[in-house]
């Protein structure tokens, strides 16, 4: 059902990452006014130094069965891809009792179903961008390899796709032997046995792309400050006051931060910061397309001359210093599986928050207020999918329905 009230004519969108800027440049589109604000400034956030892939065949939930199998024991270890430090917050100990429950095969395919509309659509928000002014352009992943030292290893990895596939999703892989992937790309080691090409998938340098957005939002009119730390959203008789001005409507895209003023406005779904690590190094073969190590949760991407290791999922605050421990552990596992890696020679050390969700889904729609929007939640594909969701809660701020690839991650569920 439409909304009652009027398209909004000025909105504020608080957070200019991926997310948050692929918002008001949607907005744009339909004649809206944009302001956005940001505590720190573009792609500051989780945006800046991830991975950079676009990659909708293997977007899939968080929560996943093989998770449990790490047990208590494994992600209690500085070194474990997935790590838990220990912590008597009660409220993450509340996200990750749910995020347990969630970790079954029914509950991972019911989200699964749920985020193919925004996978399927995913990369063609990324070519409305560029037709529409947008001048960074995305990378084909061709090939995009994950390897595994042994055939044993891959399996896990075709199974999911199996899963994927089961869920209505396409997903066009081949299998190649270590020799033929060490061929492909020689920064592969001697470890590499066995690997799966992914095909059809992209990438981009997340900042450069993020920063390239904030630009043509900016060229179209809109307003983009930084600095701005808004610790209070006000809904009044004549619409919604921010940053001591008014709007008549506001999207929250505050990554990891959503809940602080997402609360009040009807969202009980806790936004946890799952950080992630990176740094970037020369390589004497520079891969052709992105690399993932699945067993070692390793992620790999050429960005100009050097390439970008990313990984590990760390359930901590927001603000908590970056732990050296979690770099090494990057540092050991790429030092196995790839070759002439100059890992000694790390450049860009970086930490960055992925705000994730216990069921693994995003958060996009209205809140209990008509007039204030959630954008989050994405957890490890706000890259992928920033752009679609964008696409989609501008139609609905404007016109007041809710577009059916939303339905299912509605932040009031």
């Amino acid at each position: 059902m439409a909304s009652a009230h009027p398209s909004p004519r000025r909105v504020a969108v608080l957070g200019a990452g991926m997310v948050g800027l692929s918002t008001a440049w949607y907005l744009q589109e339909r004649g809206v006014e944009v302001t956005v604000l940001d505590r720190d400034g573009v792609a500051a956030g989780s945006s800046w130094g991830n991975a950079g892939w676009l990659t909708p065949s293997i977007a899939v939930p968080l929560p996943e069965p093989s998770v449990l199998r790490y047990g208590v024991r494994a992600v209690l270890s500085p070194s474990s891809p997935v790590y838990v430090p220990p912590t008597a917050d009660p409220r993450l100990l509340r996200f990750l009792a749910r995020f347990a429950r969630n970790c079954t095969p029914a509950r991972w395919q019911a989200a699964m179903r749920a985020l193919i509309p925004l996978n399927n659509d995913a990369l063609a928000a990324y070519d409305e961008m560029e037709r529409g002014g947008v001048a960074a352009r995305t990378l084909a992943a061709e090939p995009f390899t994950a390897a595994f030292r042994t055939e044993t290893d891959s399996h896990a990895l075709l199974e999911e796709l199996e899963h994927i596939r089961a869920c209505g999703q396409d997903v066009h892989a081949e299998v190649v032997d270590g020799a033929t992937a060490r061929a492909e790309e020689p920064a592969l080691s001697e470890e590499v046995g066995t690997a799966i090409r992914i095909h059809r998938e992209r990438y981009v340098d997340p900042a450069a792309y993020v920063a390239s957005v904030a630009a043509a939002v900016v060229e179209r009119g809109g307003v983009l400050r930084d600095g701005v730390h808004v610790d209070d959203v006000v809904t009044t008789t004549r619409g919604v006051r921010v940053a001591g001005e008014e709007f008549d409507a506001v999207v929250l895209a505050t990554g990891a931060r959503l809940n602080a003023l997402a609360n009040r406005f009807g969202v009980r779904r806790i936004v946890q910061a799952g950080r992630g690590y990176s740094f970037t190094v020369k390589v004497d073969d520079l891969p052709r397309g992105p690399v993932y190590f699945p067993t070692q949760r390793v992620a790999c991407t050429p960005v100009g001359d050097r390439l970008r290791i990313a990984g590990m999922m760390e359930f901590r605050a927001v603000d908590a210093p970056m732990d050296p421990r979690r770099i090494r552990a990057l540092v050991d596992q790429a030092g196995q599986l790839l070759r002439g890696a100059h890992l000694d020679h790390r450049e860009d050390e970086w930490v960055g928050a992925r705000p994730c969700t216990a069921d693994g889904l995003p958060l996009i729609g209205a809140s209990n207020d008509p007039r204030v929007f959630i954008a989050g939640g994405h957890g490890m594909w706000g890259i992928t999918l920033g752009p679609v969701s964008g696409r989609l809660l501008a139609e609905q701020v404007v016109t007041g329905r809710v577009p059916d690839a939303l339905r299912a991650v509605d932040p009031l569920r």
